[in-house]
């Protein structure tokens, strides 16, 4: 996601194809993590380019309340996801005896 702060950075990104990449990885990939950090990338990739002083997301000011509140979200939806991936994982068969 280092590579998307920057306007440049997010065309580079775009130029090599990285979604059709992110797309197929999603598909198939279980570790909640992961799958987050794919689409938060897919957003910043095929969301409008943000306006001018804001080129570069590293250094846009966010107002403390809406960090917390992005935060909290965050948890939230790494919960949702362990939870979810728990359910979906089918349990090991006893050995026999």
């Amino acid at each position: 996601s280092q590579l998307t702060a920057t306007k440049a950075g997010r065309q580079t990104v775009r130029e090599k194809g990285t979604y059709l990449i992110l797309r197929e990885l999603h598909r198939w990939e279980r570790e909640p993590a992961v799958l987050a950090a794919c689409e938060k990338l897919v957003q910043v990739l095929i969301g409008d380019e943000p306006g001018p002083g804001m080129e570069n997301l590293l250094e846009v000011s966010v107002p403390e309340e809406v960090e917390q509140q992005l935060r909290r979200l965050d948890r939230e939806e790494e919960e949702r996801r362990e939870q979810e991936a728990r359910s979906s994982t089918p349990c090991p068969e006893e050995p026999s005896r």
